[in-house]
């Protein structure tokens, strides 16, 4: 008997309809789901005669939970018990009756009265609210903060503030930024055309893509020549935009994303160090000036290192790789390393120069030999573990 479905059973393929949001989406859904019809496991006609005090068991549960689902009899003919009739067919027909045997209706409720306050003043959101209806669920009992922060940026779609600066009434900024993916879904279709950046995606680009000023990007300066210290600071940390503006005799400047080079790189005549980690790479784009001497790069010998070069001659074409040659990686063969199978690159990379390019392709598909003649599997030299004279020889042979 156990194989015949219970009024358990029953309730609970509603209830899996309930966690998938399906009866939520009801009033929302172009095709009605009610009537509805619940799987039913049966006895056949063998079972009466074998089992009949368990299909007469079976029929009692089912008769007994009647009432919020409907049974559909069929009869069934037996040689020995003759004509019977059992159940075939479960049927719920209305969402009230579902709601009522898994005991959802408060949640529903709850449901109703945000879909329609939501879709009277946002009607934009008829379709997230189709697609997500347990995650509005969810947020209902925060919705009227949610609706004002709608509301200010509806009205407000371009407002270069900070986060720290909206002046929502009842929201505060870390309501904001602990709610920034659902909020996100919320505003795309609400603001549509007013977004003011569609390429910045996620949490991250919450403040870029509606229009908020974000924290600034900075990117540390070091001077390598003592006649350009400003009021005897030689290392700076400044927005990427204030370093835009800066204005110096410089005759060359180094970007390295190590910061004990950055720190330990020698004194050189009318030169800078920029330490440009990471996402302030692409950053350096605006500080044009760089253009306006040689700019050299200094990485890691391995195929991430390269591809951030090649980045970084996207913006800078001029740019020129600094101790990023074979004659480097092999003088340091006893400290070569293994590159991180998540940081490696494999695509072919279109700014890199003839040599560079030759030592990347010999990189990327395991072509360089240690020191037995034996290939070396993603092998990579790490720019810190560069001898400190092979540096300085590099750097004094410089144009």
């Amino acid at each position: 008997m156990n194989a015949w479905s219970s009024p358990e059973d029953l309730r609970a393929q509603l209830q899996r309809l309930w966690d998938q949001g399906t009866l939520l989406r009801t009033p929302l859904a172009d095709e009605p789901l009610f009537p509805l019809r619940l799987r039913l496991k049966k006895p056949g006609a063998a079972d009466l005669g074998n089992r009949f005090a368990d299909v007469r068991q079976w029929i009692g549960k089912l008769q007994a939970g009647e009432g919020d689902y409907r049974l559909v009899w069929k009869t069934v003919s037996n040689q020995q018990l003759g004509r019977n009739r059992i159940p075939a067919e479960a049927w719920v027909d209305s969402p009230d009756a579902a709601l009522r045997l898994i005991g959802r209706q408060a949640d529903w409720r709850r449901f109703e009265q945000l879909r329609t306050a939501a879709l009277a003043e946002f009607p934009e959101l008829h379709d997230w609210l189709h697609r997500q209806p347990m995650q509005a669920l969810e947020s209902a009992p925060h919705w009227p903060r949610i609706r004002a922060v709608l509301q200010w940026f509806r009205a407000h779609p371009r407002s270069g503030l900070y986060l720290r600066q909206l002046d929502i009434p009842g929201v505060d900024s870390k309501f904001i930024e602990q709610r920034r993916g659902l909020l996100g879904e919320l505003l795309n279709p609400v603001l549509a055309d007013a977004v003011h950046d569609p390429e910045a995606r996620g949490a991250s680009g919450f403040s870029r893509r509606y229009g908020l000023r974000e924290k600034p990007v900075r990117v540390r300066l070091r001077l390598l020549d003592p006649v350009l210290y400003i009021a005897g600071l030689s290392d700076l940390e400044l927005p990427v935009e204030q370093l835009a503006r800066l204005r110096m005799p410089l005759k060359r400047v180094f970007v390295t994303e190590n910061e004990t080079n950055f720190l330990a790189f020698p004194p050189h005549p009318a030169s800078a160090i920029l330490y440009g980690q990471g996402y302030a790479l692409d950053r350096l784009a605006q500080v044009r000036w760089l253009e306006d001497q040689p700019l050299h790069y200094w990485g890691d010998i391995d195929t991430h290192g390269f591809a951030i070069l090649d980045r970084l001659r996207a913006y800078f074409p001029d740019a020129r790789s600094l101790l990023m040659d074979r004659a480097t990686l092999l003088a340091h063969r006893p400290l070569w390393g293994k590159e991180p199978a998540d940081k490696r690159c494999s695509h072919p990379l279109t700014r890199l120069d003839e040599r560079e390019a030759d030592l990347y392709d010999d990189l990327r598909h395991d072509r360089v030999g240690g020191a037995e003649g034996k290939t070396v599997m993603a092998l990579r030299l790490e720019q810190e573990h560069v001898r400190f004279n092979w540096l300085r020889t590099a750097i004094d042979l410089l144009d």
